[in-house]
């Protein structure tokens, strides 16, 4: 009596197969997810109404006051100098910051934005932006939408003057300068990007100038501005 031999190389059905590459695939998935999730600890969104107590904040508190505009809790800043605001106890490093704010296009009427590696007063680093030159018709003011700075070395002046063109930008699409706009600060190794109303290409990259490594995250205003939804992301 003859008995077929099954092949020892027998093709393996259609469905079985997709199955067994969808195991591995799968995980690879959940495991680059898992990383993603792990490279950032947990996210820190700061009281803002805190600030004008100083409760669990620093600096010029008395500049800052709640306010609740278009159906957004905020803060609100006006009067003439510069205010700073910052986290009190808190030591940031790398990490991300998003926050939502709205200044006025009138000229010279408002600078508004984050700080970071914020040792006092004097010193930080800060990514502000200038809402009256968004769409400005002038395209040299336009240019002049986003700044970075890092107090005291490298204030505006002084970039403009020594490094012009390299630490700040105009925005595109350039919003309008009495909306509200949402900001994103990714610092990485010393590199600064910031992404205004989800843009794909940064609208400003840099490589920071001052030496801290740490310091304390704020917030910074000049003039009148509004800042809303701060939130801190810090890199593990």
């Amino acid at each position: 009596m003859s008995l077929t031999r099954r092949s020892d190389h027998m093709p393996i059905p259609e469905k079985s197969m997709s199955r067994m590459l969808l195991g591995p695939r799968l995980f690879a998935g959940f495991l680059l997810l898992f990383c993603l999730c792990c490279a950032y600890s947990q996210s820190l969104p700061p009281d803002l109404s805190a600030i004008p107590s100083g409760k669990g904040w620093k600096g010029d508190v008395r500049a800052f006051r709640p306010a609740d505009v278009d159906g957004r809790p905020a803060v609100e800043c006006s009067g003439p100098g510069r205010h700073l605001v910052w986290i009190e106890n808190y030591d940031f490093k790398d990490g991300v910051i998003e926050f939502d704010a709205k200044g006025k296009s009138d000229p010279q009427s408002s600078f508004v934005g984050a700080a970071f590696r914020v040792q006092s007063e004097e010193i930080f680093d800060a990514v502000y932006l200038r809402p009256f030159n968004f769409r400005s018709s002038d395209p040299r003011k336009q240019s002049h939408a986003i700044q970075y700075v890092s107090e005291p070395d490298w204030p505006w002046e002084k970039l403009r003057a020594e490094k012009k063109g390299q630490f700040e930008n105009s925005l595109a699409p350039a919003p309008s300068g009495d909306s509200w706009f949402h900001v994103k600060l990714a610092v990485r190794q010393r590199k600064v990007s910031a992404w205004v109303n989800g843009v794909e290409q940064p609208s400003l990259a840099i490589t920071e100038l001052g030496f801290h490594e740490g310091g304390s995250v704020g917030l910074l205003c000049i003039g009148y501005g509004l800042i809303s939804n701060l939130r801190i992301m810090p890199h593990k």
